[in-house]
């Protein structure tokens, strides 16, 4: 069998459709987030921070959780009383305290610093769940480390 340059030219497009046809475009697919949020159930700013996550593409379990169980729920898993909030989320080995954004969640997820997690103290106005954003007050995220030390992960300014 002779190979002409048209043959040959012909096979080379072939391979080349047919390799792209079943190549990856965007990298394997990925899973959604999974985050499990221990919450009262009659909070409301609880809700919409969850809805913001769900928004956001994440897979939200809900606990119920109030009173004294909650807080024993922080402090035995590393949240010093300082840092606490309303809710409490846990994904992939991390704490989630408060209003946290979801950006600050994929930033940590992506760093994965050896840290107990994110905490957004109080209820500030304007933090996902809490109110506009364009209203908001400014506010600090802070990184918990194991050791129960804080510091600022990152910071939002008043709008």
């Amino acid at each position: 069998m002779i190979l002409t340059r048209r043959a040959m030219m012909a096979s080379a497009a072939s391979f080349a459709a047919s390799f792209a046809a079943t190549a990856p475009t965007d990298g394997p697919a990925q899973a959604p987030l999974s985050i499990h949020v221990l919450k009262d159930p009659n909070c409301g700013c609880c809700t919409a921070w969850i809805g913001i996550l769900e928004a956001e593409g994440f897979t939200v379990t809900t606990e119920r959780s109030f009173g004294t169980l909650l807080i024993r729920h922080k402090l035995e898993n590393g949240i010093p009383p300082d840092m606490t909030s309303c809710h409490t989320g846990e994904i992939e080995g991390y704490m989630i305290e408060g209003h946290v954004p979801v950006a600050d969640i994929r930033r940590l997820l992506a760093e994965r610093p050896d840290a107990v997690g994110l905490a957004v103290p109080g209820m500030p106005y304007g933090s996902p769940g809490m109110g506009p954003q364009d209203a908001r007050e400014a506010y600090d995220v802070y990184l918990i480390g194991r050791d129960g030390s804080t510091g600022i992960f990152s910071s939002y300014d008043a709008a």
